[in-house]
């Protein structure tokens, strides 16, 4: 996301614009899958590009847009919901609306686990709320000897409200894994674990009210700014990551493990 310099930046009115119409936009997309209600698309390359675009988009009934948009923020709930979150917490806060954060998820197995620095910022806009993020450096998270640091060039969400009581969820990312991954990795990427991830967001919404209501229903700090107690950070601390200043590792021969399947795709 980067405005083609070395400055890290806090996005504002355009970028959110943007991001929203690459969500709504059909134009440039190929279908890859249209099931149960989920929808994903992908997008070559450009020339001065090599890693895909991949696009979701799920209508999430009996789910507000505020309520969907509160679990996409909710660190201590994602724990419970994401299985494959290994480890994710904040860093520190830039702005009202901007934070940095960690986030270490599992990857299929024989396939090494990935992590992410990013600086995350958010927009409630009208009845839709947007959240974006891409990857930085600071200085005291460097890359960690058991996870590969993968780089988020843009990735995001946009929950867009049907009414009081539903939303269409759409989720963007381009992510460089930092490696060359095996063609039995990227199918599974997009005909199942982007679409199961999907209806895990949506299911977690359907029970996000009842449990807010046992720890700290108050607390929403990105609802209310002055409930964040996070360090403050400057953008001085950090620096853009590029992705070929990590590791790059080829797992490409890399057979599918199925010794090691999770509950989730049993």
């Amino acid at each position: 996301m980067s405005r083609g310099g070395e400055m890290v930046y806090i996005p504002d009115d355009s970028d959110f614009s943007s991001f929203r119409d690459q969500c709504e936009s059909l134009e440039g997309w190929h279908s890859q899958y249209n099931k149960g209600g989920v929808m994903v698309w992908s997008q070559t390359p450009g020339e001065s590009r090599t890693v895909q675009k991949i696009k979701l988009r799920i209508t999430c009934k009996d789910v507000p847009a505020a309520t969907l948009y509160d679990v996409l923020h909710d660190t201590h709930y994602r724990k419970k919901w994401d299985s494959n979150v290994i480890e994710t917490y904040d860093i520190g806060r830039l702005t009202a609306n901007a934070d940095v954060g960690y986030y270490a998820w599992k990857c299929p197995s024989p396939l090494k686990n990935r992590d992410f620095v990013t600086l995350r910022s958010w927009l409630p806009l009208d009845n839709d709320y947007m959240i974006i993020n891409y990857s930085v450096k600071h200085p005291k998270y460097p890359p960690r000897k058991d996870f590969v640091r993968a780089v988020s060039l843009q990735t995001g969400y946009l929950v867009k409200a049907n009414g009081p009581h539903a939303c269409t969820l759409y989720y963007l990312t381009q992510v460089d894994p930092r490696g060359s991954l095996p063609k039995w990795v990227v199918n599974k990427v997009s005909q199942f674990v982007a679409p199961k991830a999907m209806k895990k967001i949506y299911k977690a919404g359907l029970k996000y009210r009842e449990w807010k209501q046992k720890h700290e229903p108050g607390f929403k700090p990105w609802v209310y700014p002055e409930q964040n107690m996070l360090p403050s950070i400057s953008l001085a601390e950090l620096s853009l990551q590029h992705a070929d200043s990590l590791e790059n590792i080829d797992e490409s021969g890399l057979a599918e493990d199925r010794t090691h399947i999770s509950d989730d795709e049993a």
